[in-house]
């Protein structure tokens, strides 16, 4: 068995080390040193070109401890969670760019700026599904996204199409029921394919009852799917305002990525990595900084209007009036309009300067002399 047998590298945070050896009797031993107390379990997979029959080893962290109330809030409310999913990773480097840089480095950087943009907005909270190289599942994917207990999922991606003149950022939602288009079905199923370099096993059920697995499987996910229609629709809106878009509405394919049955989940294509001068603009900071804040500012307007009712933002105190940018406003200007101070809308929409654009809506906070 050892003929031909690779020792695992280190590609994440837990794992430090790996040793092998033959044992007795044709057998074969596997040692891997991890970094902190996890909890195993493991599977088999049939070979698939150009790798041969497969042991796939599941390191699950223990749930981290969640702080207690802070003493100026209401017991019970929380922060809302935004889980960020950076698409592809490690041995998988997603689609690569004349230029020679990698789809999975490009989305990295976009998802910790984006992180930023979120972990700055009062009541917000974001975890990184990958904050490294390395390659992660796209059903273990969903399912980080389920154990950080996360209000939406959003997965970054800069893919590459046939056509070298395709452009423009996307945003996905699921469909159980087909592709909207055949760009979006030919993404999908190019995206679906990248399990297969990492290994897949079967999506774990093990929290729900036996008579609602089949169920949840194949959910049009109703209330789920329409959340995740709104955010797109959010997210898009924000989008428009800074770069060029492919589509004017949120599309839908069956990214299994997007499969969470209680998560509602977006996929966000920031550009295609084919296109020659997209993939410029893409591999550039300040570019990735403007997609970062504008598919935050989309997250935190479509939560803010949709808060979960046990969420901090349910609660915070605003004059439910929006308003929407035109040409000539200033953030100041508004704020004196509406009698709140900048710094205080300012804050109330995360944002992390003066800047705002035509078509961007802002929630007013109530004033003090109201």
């Amino acid at each position: 068995m050892g003929r031909g047998f690779a020792t695992p590298r280190s590609t994440g945070p837990v794992i430090v080390g790996a040793r092998r050896a033959p044992r007795a009797r044709g057998t074969y031993r596997v040692v891997l040193d991890v970094s902190r107390a996890v909890t195993p379990k493991h599977f088999t997979l049939q070979p698939v070109p150009p790798y041969g029959h497969r042991l796939v080893v599941d390191l699950f962290l223990p749930e981290p401890a969640r702080p207690g109330p802070r003493r100026d809030e209401p017991e019970g409310l929380r922060d809302v969670v935004v889980a960020i999913d950076a698409g592809h990773g490690g041995d998988d480097p997603g689609a690569i760019a004349k230029g020679g840089f990698y789809e999975k480095d490009v989305v990295l950087s976009i998802a910790r700026r984006l992180k930023n943009h979120i972990d700055r907005a009062d009541g917000f909270r974001a975890v990184l599904v990958r904050d490294g190289d390395y390659y992660v599942s796209l059903r273990r994917r969903t399912a980080i996204a389920r154990e950080h207990r996360a209000d939406l999922l959003v997965s970054v991606h800069a893919d590459a199409f046939r056509s070298p003149r395709v452009r423009g950022a996307s945003v996905y939602a699921l469909s159980q029921r087909g592709a909207s288009s055949e760009t979006a079905r030919w993404l999908a199923d190019r995206e679906n394919r990248s399990d297969l370099i990492g290994g897949v096993g079967p999506v774990s059920l093990e929290d729900k009852d036996e008579q609602v697995r089949s169920v949840l499987l194949d959910l049009s996910m109703d209330g789920t799917l329409r959340a995740s229609l709104t955010a797109g629709e959010s997210v898009m809106g924000s989008l428009a305002g800074v770069t060029r878009m492919h589509k004017r509405r949120v599309e839908q394919a069956g990214f299994v990525v997007l499969k969470s049955p209680d998560v509602p989940s977006i996929l966000v294509e920031t550009g295609y990595m084919s296109n020659p001068e997209e993939a410029k603009l893409l591999a550039t900071a300040s570019h990735q900084e403007k997609v970062a804040r504008a598919i935050a500012d989309g997250i935190r307007g479509y939560l803010l209007r949709n808060p979960p009712p046990d969420a901090r933002i349910a609660t915070m105190e605003h004059s439910g009036m929006r308003h929407v940018i035109v040409r000539g406003d200033t953030l100041s200007e508004i704020a004196e309009r509406y009698r709140v101070s900048t710094a205080t809308l300012r804050s109330f929409n995360g944002l992390t300067g003066d800047r705002i654009r035509v078509g961007q809506v802002l929630l007013i906070p109530a004033s003090s002399g109201s």
